[in-house]
């Protein structure tokens, strides 16, 4: 089965080919001839997720998968959520993730959670799949492997940030994984 991640995140790819294995043909952007920007409108990930996957399968009539992913801090509010990737005003991880760090100065909970949302459109229809990993902020940046804001993020369970674990442990618990696993589920239950 062919489908299409709204992709050309080279990183974000390879972890969907991975937790998809060989039973689907995941193919990008880029693949199916899509330049230029997604639209991302709204307030929410299942509504951001839900526009994308639209827009694109109104052009491409295919199967389509697109997520959005935040970082949802408990003592912000929720922030960044679904402005996490230009919380500071671009797409600058380090800046990004110094807001967070002065913004939880002063606060005793540091709890937070990577919460995905995929979703899925083809002619059946429209489905949304979620995927969580609680955790919370540490002090201070720590650790240099992983991307966004691994520097700054305990998985549960764990003392130390996802950028100081290995890529194999992380993604056996990554939200990301974790919401494309139930979306395996899904189409396996259709073929």
């Amino acid at each position: 089965m062919k489908l299409c991640f709204a992709t050309n995140n080279a990183h974000k790819l390879e972890e969907v080919r991975q937790i998809l294995g060989d039973r689907f043909e995941i193919v990008s952007l880029k693949d199916i001839g899509f330049e230029g920007e997604l639209p991302e409108t709204h307030e929410t990930l299942e509504e951001n997720s839900l526009e994308k996957a639209e827009y694109l399968y109104e052009r491409f009539q295919m199967p389509i998968f697109s997520d959005d992913s935040g970082l949802e801090v408990q003592s912000l509010a929720g922030r960044p959520g679904v402005h996490t990737a230009h919380y500071a005003g671009d797409r600058n991880a380090p800046k990004n993730m110094a807001k967070v760090l002065e913004e939880l100065n002063g606060h005793a909970d540091r709890q937070a959670q990577f919460r995905a949302v995929v979703t899925y459109i083809d002619t059946s229809g429209v489905k949304q799949f979620e995927g969580i990993i609680k955790g919370h902020i540490a002090p201070e940046m720590t650790g240099v492997d992983g991307f966004g804001y691994d520097p700054i993020f305990i998985p549960e369970g764990y003392d130390r940030t996802f950028a100081q674990l290995s890529a194999d442990i992380k993604n056996t618990m990554s939200h990301r994984k974790r919401s494309v696993e139930k979306l395996a589920q899904h189409l396996n239950a259709l073929n």
